[in-house]
């Protein structure tokens, strides 16, 4: 199995477009991250788990599920890099592979020692866009073969099997 843990505010810093969006809406920067980190796992097949410390939330620490993607916000006295610490230490053995996504250079090395493995904010964003160019390419090659029917169905036939299909009544 591989985790991949992200820092999130360290890659929201780093990320072009969400560092211009934090700057007038936070939470909207965060659901961005999340969404993208959710097409990752999806595509991958990866455990992904976003850590946000406690800088910007405050209280204890919460978990939550986003579209499959484990959320956590630290709590108020604990920093994002101490809850990945923890989570490489609890997640990390023989049969896991443990990937931590930040560009705190610090934090890289501290990880290494416990024998995960980093992935900088700059990889992290462009594996992202590969698997953005991934899916579309896979889209066009379905849209060129769904038109390559062998047997001529009417339309309205077409769209009653797509939501058979889909599972729509």
């Amino acid at each position: 199995m591989v985790v991949l843990l992200v820092d999130g505010y360290n890659i929201i810093g780093d990320w072009e477009e969400l560092k211009k969006l934090k700057d007038h809406d936070f939470e909207q920067a965060r659901n961005i991250l999340i969404e993208k980190m959710a097409e990752y796992q999806a595509y991958r097949g990866h455990r992904v788990i976003i850590v946000f410390d406690a800088y910007h939330v405050r209280g204890l620490e919460t978990k939550q599920t986003n579209y499959k993607v484990e959320v956590i916000y630290t709590k108020e006295n604990e920093t994002a890099d101490e809850c990945i610490e923890r989570l490489v230490k609890k997640l990390k053995n023989v049969k896991t592979q443990v990937y931590v996504a930040t560009s705190d250079y610090t934090e890289q090395r501290t990880i290494f020692a416990q024998g995960a493995l980093r992935k900088s904010a700059r990889e992290l964003y462009i594996e992202t866009r590969n698997i953005e160019k991934e899916v579309e390419e896979d889209i066009e090659t379905h849209k060129k073969m769904q038109s390559q029917i062998k047997i001529p169905i009417k339309k309205d036939v077409l769209e009653i099997f797509e939501k058979w299909r889909r599972g729509d009544k």
